[in-house]
C-alpha cells in the first residue's frame, strides 16, 4: 500500500510539472504571437512600410536615418497637411522650438519617393509683435515658420517635404528632422536668366563687370525675382562650368527679404555674402551678376543691395 501511495504521489507531481510546462509555453507564444506587429507601419530601409492594415496614418517621423526623431512637441506643421496633394510653388507654415532656427531660418526639402530631391529652400521665423526688432527666435518657446519652396515634375508622384534643424555644429547628433508625405502634382514651369561671369571671354580691366546668361528652367511663380536670384545663389552647373561659367558669389548665401517697388528691386542678403570679402574685382563681379539678375524683369529700373539691412558699407573692397 505505501509503495502504491509513493507511485500515485510520483504521477501527480510529475504531471503537475507537464501542466506548468505546457501553460507557460502557451502563454510566451500568445506574448509573442499578440504583440507582433501585424497591422502597423514598420521601419525597413529607411523606409516606412505598410504591415497588414493599420488604422494610424503612415508617421511623419524619419525611419532608420542617423538622424535623430523628432518629438512631436518640437514642430508643428500647418501647411501642408500629411498626404494632401501639393503644387509648385509650395507653401510651408508652421511653428516650431526656436532652437531649430539658426539666424531666423532653417532648411527644407521636397524628395520624391525615390529619394531624388526635387527643390531645396527655406522656412524664416515670422515677425514677433511682442518683441522688439520684430522676430525672436533665440528661444525655447514655439515661433511661427514660413516658406516657399520650387519644384518640377513632369508627372505625378507620391513623396516627402523634409523639413531640418539648421545645426551650425555640423554634427550628426545633432541633427533632426520631420518629413511630411505629400502627392506631388506636376508643376508648370517657366524660363528665367541667371548671370555669371565667363573664363576666357574678355580681358580687359572691365572684365570684373562683365556677366553673361545661362537660361534656367524655373517652375512658375508670382515671385519670378526671387526665383531667379536663387538660381544665381545655386551657382553654375557642372556643365555650365565646363563651358567656363563661374560664380563670384559665396556658397550658403541666403536671401532675408526681397521687395520691388517704384522699380526699384530692394534684395537683403545675410552675412554670407561679405564672408572673405575682398578686391575691387570680386565686389563689381558680384554686383553685376545680382544686378544683371534682377534687370531682365521689366519692373526692375534700380537695384539696391543690403546685407541683413545695412547698405552703405555693403560690398566694399
Amino acid at each position: 500500500m505505501k509503495i502504491f501511495n509513493q507511485v500515485n504521489l510520483f504521477w501527480k507531481i510529475f504531471i503537475g510539472v507537464i501542466l506548468v510546462a505546457a501553460i507557460a509555453t502557451v502563454a510566451i507564444l500568445s506574448i509573442r504571437f499578440l504583440s507582433s506587429p501585424e497591422d502597423a507601419w514598420l521601419c525597413k530601409n529607411g523606409q516606412w512600410v505598410k504591415h497588414g492594415s493599420p488604422s494610424a496614418s503612415e508617421p511623419t517621423t524619419g525611419c532608420g536615418s542617423s538622424q535623430n526623431p523628432v518629438p512631436t512637441d518640437e514642430v508643428i506643421v500647418t501647411r501642408p497637411e500629411a498626404n494632401q496633394t501639393i503644387n509648385s510653388p509650395l507653401t510651408v507654415e508652421g511653428q516650431a522650438r526656436g532652437n531649430w532656427f539658426f539666424e531666423a531660418s532653417f532648411p527644407i526639402e521636397l524628395v520624391d519617393d525615390q529619394g531624388k530631391i526635387l527643390g531645396q529652400s527655406f522656412v524664416q521665423a515670422q515677425s514677433d509683435p511682442s518683441h522688439e526688432g520684430g522676430v525672436n527666435w533665440m528661444t525655447t518657446d514655439f515661433v511661427p515658420f514660413k516658406g516657399e519652396l520650387n519644384y518640377q515634375v513632369a508627372t505625378t508622384t507620391t513623396g516627402k517635404l523634409v523639413l531640418k534643424n539648421d545645426n551650425p555644429s555640423g554634427l550628426a547628433e545633432n541633427d533632426k528632422k520631420i518629413e511630411i508625405p505629400v502627392l506631388i502634382s506636376p508643376s508648370q514651369v517657366m524660363t528665367v536668366k541667371v548671370f555669371f561671369g565667363k573664363y576666357g571671354t574678355d580681358s580687359s580691366m572691365l572684365a570684373c563687370e562683365k556677366v553673361y546668361p545661362v537660361e534656367r528652367i524655373v517652375a512658375k511663380t508670382d515671385a519670378i525675382g526671387r526665383a531667379a536670384l536663387e538660381q544665381l545663389l545655386a551657382g553654375p552647373t557642372e556643365q555650365e562650368k565646363a563651358q567656363g561659367f563661374y560664380t563670384s558669389i559665396n556658397s550658403g548665401v541666403k536671401i532675408n527679404k526681397l521687395t520691388i517697388t517704384d522699380g526699384v528691386a530692394k534684395v537683403d542678403f545675410n552675412e554670407t555674402m561679405e564672408e572673405g570679402m575682398g578686391g575691387s574685382c570680386r565686389v563689381s563681379a558680384i554686383r553685376a551678376q545680382t544686378t544683371q539678375t534682377l534687370k531682365q524683369f521689366s519692373t526692375v529700373k534700380d537695384v539696391i543691395i543690403s546685407v541683413n539691412g545695412r547698405v552703405e558699407d555693403v560690398l566694399q573692397p
